[in-house]
């Protein structure tokens, strides 16, 4: 065997290692994920919660926007109902009363109106009023004044009987110079003949009468 023959099997393997040594690293498989679903049901479960503390969040200022316009409904109406009751009361105080032709005596319709007055005025001591005489367009400038006067005076005696002091009722006669209603027939005359009241001080906030 010649030299040559004895150095191929050295040179064959020699050049497999370096073959072997220049080839390029083949790189790792990425490790296959770990599924954690403990992980995924506690990222649910916050999830869940935050929307849940969200819709509660929601809940309470809706139903505090709800309160606060119940109560602003409620203050409304306590309101309305006082401004009416209020009213009422005016309107009782300033009914007028009537009479009969050239008469200046009460009529029952006349006392039953003055009735209603009165709890209004004993309930409220500094509530002074003026009752102003009226007639219709029969008879003289003068006679009818002092004719309007009897009228007013006949409420303020009456009303003084009731326990109500004179002092708060003022007394005026206009006579025939402001008639309610224009005519000159029984119609018209009727609605002339009468007292009419007028709240002059203390009515800005009345007290209802004791029941």
């Amino acid at each position: 065997m010649n030299r040559y023959s004895r150095l191929a099997p050295v040179l064959l393997l020699a050049g497999f290692s370096i073959a072997g040594a220049c080839r390029s690293p083949q790189p790792e498989p990425d490790p296959t994920p770990v599924i954690n679903q403990d992980s995924i049901d506690a990222a649910r479960r916050a999830e869940a919660e935050r929307l849940a503390a969200e819709q509660r969040r929601r809940d309470s200022i809706a139903n505090a926007e709800a309160a606060r316009a119940a109560a602003e409904r409620a203050r409304m109406d306590s309101i309305a109902a006082e401004s009416r009751r209020m009213e009422a009361l005016r309107a009782t105080v300033a009914q007028p009363i009537y009479f009969d032709f050239d008469r200046a005596e009460l009529t029952s319709q006349a006392r039953s109106a003055l009735d209603q007055k009165t709890p209004i005025l004993r309930a409220n001591p500094n509530l002074r009023i003026r009752v102003a005489g009226h007639t219709d367009e029969r008879g003289s400038d003068e006679y009818n004044v002092a004719l309007g006067r009897r009228r007013a005076m006949a409420a303020q005696r009456y009303l003084a009987s009731q326990g109500i002091a004179e002092t708060r009722i003022e007394i005026v006669s206009y006579g025939e110079e402001r008639p309610a209603a224009m005519g000159s027939d029984e119609g018209a005359w009727s609605q002339n003949r009468r007292d009419e009241f007028e709240i002059v001080s203390g009515g800005d906030r009345l007290m209802s009468p004791m029941q």
